[in-house]
């Protein structure tokens, strides 16, 4: 079964260019999302990947509707290979479905773990940065010697607004949002719903 999905951007405010690829293309079943940005969430990508099953077939018009960064989209693919669901974009001609798709499939894998590889790299070099500088005191209550000295690195992955918290957390191996959020804080990051010093 082939379920589309679709997707608003900030420079494309409407769905007729999506919507008319799929309708050419004898596609029913379309899941729409009306949002866009890195950190909105997606609910209609949800339940899209929860009713389809294995062997389905998730169509896009263009990649770029599946996620507003690369680290999204690998994330988005891999999860589709491990449940067997094919993925076809209209735009790129990409159809992992067909005889040549697992390679396609294989070129992703081998990003993440290239991004894998990278963020480990850079948390490495932060981490290594920060305590030639002797960054290791000086911190407010509740925060740990080792956030200490890579808060920087978060602050500053968090305000590019490329990867989501959870990416983030991932990444730097925050246990927990409220962790994340306090060494926002101890940064001098505002945080919306969030006092300070709480």
């Amino acid at each position: 079964m082939e379920i589309a999905y679709a997707r608003i951007s900030r420079n494309e405010l409407n769905l007729d260019l999506q919507l008319d690829a799929f309708k050419k293309n004898s596609i029913d079943k379309i899941f729409i999302d009306n949002a866009s940005g890195v950190k909105t969430s997606k609910p209609e990508l949800d339940k899209l990947l929860q009713f389809s099953q294995r062997g389905d077939t998730v169509v896009v018009w263009r990649l770029d509707r599946l996620g507003c960064s690369t680290t999204q989209l690998i994330k988005l693919v891999e999860e589709l290979k491990a449940k067997g669901i094919h993925l076809k974009s209209l735009s790129e001609g990409i159809d992992t479905a067909s005889s040549s798709g697992n390679i396609i499939f294989q070129i992703f894998c081998v990003l993440a773990e290239h991004e894998r590889n990278v963020l480990r790299e850079r948390t490495k070099a932060g981490l290594s940065s920060a305590r030639a500088r002797g960054r290791v005191g000086g911190r407010q209550k509740g925060l740990s010697a080792r956030y200490e000295s890579i808060k920087e690195l978060v602050k500053e992955a968090y305000i590019a607004e490329k990867n989501t918290t959870e990416e983030i957390m991932q990444a730097f191996n925050i246990k927990s949002r409220s962790t994340l959020y306090r060494i926002l804080r101890n940064a001098n990051v505002n945080i919306p719903g969030f006092v300070k010093g709480k």
